[in-house]
């Protein structure tokens, strides 16, 4: 099953700087508080011995939303008087100085971003049973605590919630006591470096965006008020239609690399619909981004609407002193094709380009440069009969885009993609939350069978969006074909809206793509995608969504 990340999370901007000195700290006796509102506000209940020690908080690190929630649970049921500007810079000093290292914090970011995501890549079984329950494996895997810690986490949800003995629950603190320790490689490793952002400058940044494609351009990032606090400028263009985004926003970063922030788009829109279009690209977003140790590079999510269904996949990168290609306009050729044209894009592309410049790998032929600038080179080049269907590196002049073209000689299946999803009826104080859904095409593998013979597996290479002949809606256990407006509608660009009647109701909705594309039979290749129809207020992974104040209410045990 499919997780729905729902930690909610306070994007507040923190007043100057990171502490003067993190203490220098020795994990295994516990880390040192050195912040005078820290040892004031929390040593109400968590006093400090003389080494500066304080219960729970010197044992335990975690990421900024793991501090913020701590904070509110403090607020919310202990009565901890605090004034918003306190809270930030308590939270502040907490991720910087008892957060978590960019090597330990990136396998879990997606809690952050809010992305679907399938946890089956942790094997412990355990941990499975004792957490997923009530929330996302991610939740506990984002906390670093020293193995006492853990157990009295243990005891803490066994007392709180009632919960009765359980086995699985002893070895899942177990694993955690071994993988996820407060003392660890990376962040003594971390916590020895200067971390101090510097990332003022010019950027440039690749976006995709479900249903509209890639876009490029570059994020102009100036200092904030404060240290770790910066101001930023976005433009963006699209690969697809040349269409032109212009965002601004405010980010802090916690401890050298953890980026969060919101932005907006600064034009007007044309039309009062337009304006409240669900997916207006001029809505303020949220921005979560994990930043390189090295600061040459950065990766994450922006994202907005009710249930976070829209957002930019985003990656950020330096410029070159000698130019970098960003991105390519196709998805994918066929094998037998020529005259394919292709526009590649980047900053400070060399002139004159000649077809020898440019490799699309074997098979691949340039017959001729169309044109070259120091932001595009268009080409037209000829695919093999025999050429090799895979991933392809796209060069130009020692400017490499990896993995940037897929070749093949059919499709075999699409997948329509997000491949579950939830979307929601509004009422008369709630709005709806919708879905773009797309099509994607796929090949088994090399040579069509797939190197494991079977499809649906990590060899089948992606040949990127495929347009559908049609988009359709099927209700669980209703009659195929039948009308379905009571549940909502599909467009024929994938486009969910849903009724906007609240029937008091869920619903389990197939979301199917019939695309042009044929199999060897002659039949069109059909993709289908789960969707959960709800109503406005739906509690999910043990969490509730309250729709009127835009959030997720944490049922399940708190951290």
């Amino acid at each position: 099953m499919r997780k729905a990340c729902g930690l909610r999370i306070l994007y507040v901007l923190l007043p100057a700087g990171l502490p003067a000195a993190l203490a220098q700290s020795n994990p295994a006796r516990g880390i040192p508080v050195t912040d005078p509102l820290v040892i004031s506000k929390c040593g109400q209940c968590h006093p400090a011995d003389s080494q500066r020690i304080m219960p729970y908080v010197s044992w335990e690190r975690t990421t900024p939303e793991g501090w913020q929630d701590v904070l509110k649970r403090m607020i919310l049921g202990k009565g901890l008087t605090i004034s918003p500007e306190e809270a930030r810079s308590i939270v502040r000093y907490l991720s910087d100085a008892h957060g978590l290292a960019p090597e330990e914090a990136k396998p879990v970011l997606y809690e952050a971003e809010r992305r679907m995501h399938e946890e089956t890549d942790v094997l412990n079984e355990d941990l499975h049973k004792a957490c997923e329950k009530c929330h996302s494996l991610a939740r506990a895997l984002s906390w670093r605590r020293s193995a006492e810690d853990w157990e009295e986490l243990a005891k803490l949800h066994t007392t709180r919630y009632k919960a009765p003995a359980n086995p699985a629950t002893d070895e899942a603190i177990a694993y955690l006591s071994k993988t996820a320790p407060l003392d660890t490689p990376e962040w003594a490793a971390w916590s020895a470096r200067d971390r101090t952002p510097n990332l003022t400058g010019r950027w440039l940044v690749v976006a995709t965006i479900r249903g509209r494609g890639k876009y490029f351009g570059e994020m102009e990032i100036a200092p904030g008020s404060s240290s770790g606090e910066f101001a930023t400028r976005v433009t963006l263009e699209s690969v697809k239609d040349g269409s032109t985004l212009r965002r601004a926003g405010l980010s802090v970063v916690y401890g050298g690399y953890a980026w969060r922030g919101r932005s907006k788009g600064s034009e007007i829109a044309a039309t009062l619909q337009e304006r409240s279009a669900p997916d207006n690209l001029a809505a303020e977003m949220r921005e979560t981004l994990w930043i390189a140790p090295d600061q040459s590079r950065a990766e994450g999510r922006w994202f907005w609407g009710q249930y976070q269904e829209f957002g930019f996949d985003v990656e950020l990168q330096r410029p070159a002193a000698d130019g970098t290609l960003l991105a390519l306009d196709r998805w994918s050729l066929k094998t037998g094709t020529r005259d394919n044209r292709i526009r590649l894009v980047g900053d400070r592309l060399p002139i004159g380009v000649a077809p020898a410049d440019l490799s699309l790998g074997a098979g691949v032929t340039v017959g001729r440069i169309v044109s070259s600038s120091p932001q595009a080179v268009v080409a037209e080049v000829d695919v093999g009969a025999n050429a090799a269907p895979g991933k392809r590196d796209v060069s130009l002049r020692g400017r490499v885009l990896r993995n940037a073209l897929a070749i093949y000689d059919r499709v075999d299946y699409v997948k329509v993609m997000p491949e579950s999803a939830v979307a929601a009826f509004g009422d008369g104080q709630r709005a709806r939350g919708y879905q773009q859904f797309e099509a994607i095409a796929y090949q088994r593998g090399a040579y069509q069978r797939g190197a494991d013979g079977k499809p649906h597996t990590a060899d089948d290479i992606e040949l990127g969006p495929i347009d559908a002949a049609s988009w359709s809606l099927q209700v669980f256990n209703e009659k195929e074909g039948g009308n379905f407006d009571y549940v909502g509608k599909v467009s024929d660009t994938g486009f969910f809206t849903p009724n906007p009647i609240d029937p008091k109701n869920n619903f389990d909705v197939w979301v199917i793509a019939t695309t042009k594309e044929t199999d060897s039979g002659g039949k069109a290749l059909v993709g289908k995608a789960y969707l959960v129809v709800t109503v406005p207020s739906y509690t999910f992974n043990g969490r509730r969504y309250v729709r009127d104040v835009g959030r997720w209410v944490d049922d399940g045990p708190a951290q």
